[in-house]
């Protein structure tokens, strides 16, 4: 059975654990990009590091886009950007380690 974009909106309830994950992942990686500015590293993803800049459009497309793309895909469609998010998570960390110690 296909599940479409739309279907993903009725079935949310199904896939909460993808859904949260991915939304919590995205959050986690802002906190960890806005600490890793304030103590003087800089951005590598130019897009972002002009975001940077415009404080406002970065929550709206950090946080909104997110929970946008979480809410019309499917769960099991989510896997692939869930398993990216948490390596640059895991990156950012091991980053912000290093520059700390």
């Amino acid at each position: 059975m296909e599940t479409s974009w739309w279907d993903s909106t009725a079935t949310f309830r199904k896939c909460t654990a993808e859904k949260a994950s991915f939304i919590l992942l995205c959050q986690f990686d802002l906190t960890l990009t806005v600490l890793a500015i304030n103590l003087g590293l800089a951005e590598l993803n130019p897009f972002i590091r002009y975001l940077v800049q415009i404080p406002a459009l970065l929550l709206v497309i950090k946080l909104a886009i997110p929970v946008l793309i979480a809410w019309l895909m499917p769960g099991r469609l989510l896997w692939p950007s869930i398993a990216l998010l948490a390596l640059v998570v895991i990156w950012n960390i091991k980053e912000l380690v290093i520059y700390l110690l």
